[in-house]
């Protein structure tokens, strides 16, 4: 079975993680992770999209294996985010990539493809569940924000790995983890024990200060000069992109839309029927 390289860089003064699997001389797809998650939540995409791609699955920095911010109010925030993933690009040699982002992950991708400067380095652009901001009826967009907010900056801290599993197994229920072993590698591949010997999620809870960065709930500037050709997926009961925020961003040419049913935020990206989806897309 393929397994990922795992490697360290600096990259703009920060020590940043990624796995990456298969050949560098292959067309790039950067994977990038939600909120609190790191880039081994790509594993089984990965593992399937390096038979034909070099894929680069990144811990955005407070999170996984990368460095934790000394100055987390000022580097919480997208416009960091994206610096760096143009930093890992050009220390890699890498000029254009296909992205595939979960929530915050598209939301980076939106932030690099729709900024001037660096437009044309995504080709291809798949937004896992993750909208450009508020609907103008935003009262499901604001419970899913309230719904992440609640957890984001008090991360949990349990006796034994099974109960953190049963905790994760409650609030990303939506994600559509399809048995056992997922929840066991899910929950393997971001925890940590503390000193005084508990386990808990493996990131910086001071990520949540990146809420006080407003503009980056709104990002339809961005998403109006985007010139990649786009997917948007949608969970069907998602309570982080709404269908009428969905709808909206349709309205804009070259972008497609597939919704996954019964599933909320974020699809794992993790069935056959998922996979063939972002596979036809990239294509």
């Amino acid at each position: 079975m393929l397994s990922p390289k795992s490697r360290f860089e600096a990259i703009n003064g920060m020590e940043v993680h990624f796995t990456e699997w298969g050949d560098s001389q292959k067309p790039t797809v950067v994977c990038w992770h939600g909120l609190t998650r790191n880039g081994r939540d790509f594993d089984i995409l990965a593992r399937r999209l390096a038979n034909e791609y070099h894929i680069l699955c990144p811990d955005t920095i407070g999170r996984g294996w990368s460095q934790w911010s000394t100055s987390p109010e000022k580097d919480y925030c997208f416009e960091i985010y994206s610096n760096l993933a143009i930093g890992l690009l050009d220390h890699l040699g890498i000029e254009q990539v296909r992205w595939v982002g979960t929530s915050m992950g598209g939301a980076i991708g939106m932030h690099i493809a729709g900024t001037p400067l660096h437009q044309n380095r995504i080709t291809h652009l798949i937004l896992n569940d993750i909208g450009a901001g508020a609907s103008e009826n935003a009262v499901q967009d604001i419970e899913g924000i309230k719904r992440i907010i609640s957890y984001v900056g008090t991360p949990p801290q349990f006796e034994t790995f099974t109960e953190l599993k049963t905790y994760y197994k409650t609030i990303y229920a939506t994600f559509g983890l399809s048995n056992e072993q997922e929840w066991i590698d899910f929950t393997q591949n971001s925890c940590r024990r503390r000193d005084e010997g508990g386990i808990s999620p493996d990131y910086d809870p001071n990520i949540a200060l990146q809420f006080q960065h407003t503009s980056d709930l709104n990002l339809w500037n961005h998403w109006e000069a985007i010139q990649s050709k786009t997917l948007l997926i949608r969970g069907e009961i998602s309570d982080v992109l709404p269908q009428d925020v969905a709808v909206k961003m349709m309205q804009k040419p070259n972008c497609q839309m597939v919704t996954i049913p019964k599933l909320g935020h974020a699809p794992a990206l993790n069935t056959e029927e998922q996979i063939s989806i972002i596979e036809n897309f990239l294509r």
